[in-house]
């Protein structure tokens, strides 16, 4: 009777983990709904950006033209980024707690990035593009910003200076991974055998 009970209550705990399907399509549509409105932004952007040739246009009035086009295009990287995100994320829950993507993995034009194999495959995954969005936000703001006093040019050259010590970190952070791989699969089966 214990083992009957024993085998409905792990089967039920197993087979709990389908609830992140609805992670999975929430996601998914978030995804599809930010590269929807991002799409509809670059087509207005375009629309918008046609005046820019218009002879009766002031100098004064072109600048802020392409001030703000220039700004409307990097919010819509930033979506495109944060759409990116969320396809990532989508797809990474199904593999880690639903099943394997067999598209994904027998494809050889699937982009690596989609084939997720552990918790901290998709975390990285997520933080490089996290780390993106980021980098395009304070670009953005940069581009916004009004240099009013010499302390705000620190502040900028700090954040570059930031910014691209993040970049190296993470570069880094992914040579040393790889290399850990490559040592791992270069252990011989005598090797192996003699550290066990």
């Amino acid at each position: 009777m214990m083992k009957i009970v024993e085998t409905v209550l792990e089967g039920a705990l197993w087979n709990s983990r389908f609830i992140i399907f609805l992670a999975v399509v929430g996601s998914m549509l978030a995804s599809i709904t930010i590269f929807m409105m991002a799409s509809v932004d670059v087509w207005m952007l375009i629309q918008h950006a046609m005046h820019y040739a218009d002879a009766s246009l002031t100098e004064e009035a072109r600048k802020i033209l392409h001030d703000s086009t220039v700004s409307h295009i990097v919010e819509v990287v930033d979506g495109y980024l944060l759409a990116v995100v969320l396809l990532i994320f989508s797809l990474g829950l199904y593999e880690l707690f639903i099943s394997d993507i067999d598209q994904a993995h027998g494809s050889k034009a699937s982009s690596k990035i989609l084939v997720i194999s552990n918790l901290d495959d998709l975390k990285s995954r997520l933080a490089k593009v996290i780390l993106m969005i980021m980098i395009v936000t304070l670009f953005e703001e940069a581009l916004n910003m009004h240099v009013s006093q010499p302390i705000d040019l620190v502040y900028m050259g700090a954040a570059i200076a930031l910014i691209a010590l993040s970049l190296y970190l993470s570069h880094a952070a992914d040579v040393g991974h790889s290399s850990d791989d490559e040592e791992v699969t270069d252990i011989h089966p005598e090797e192996e055998a003699e550290h066990h």
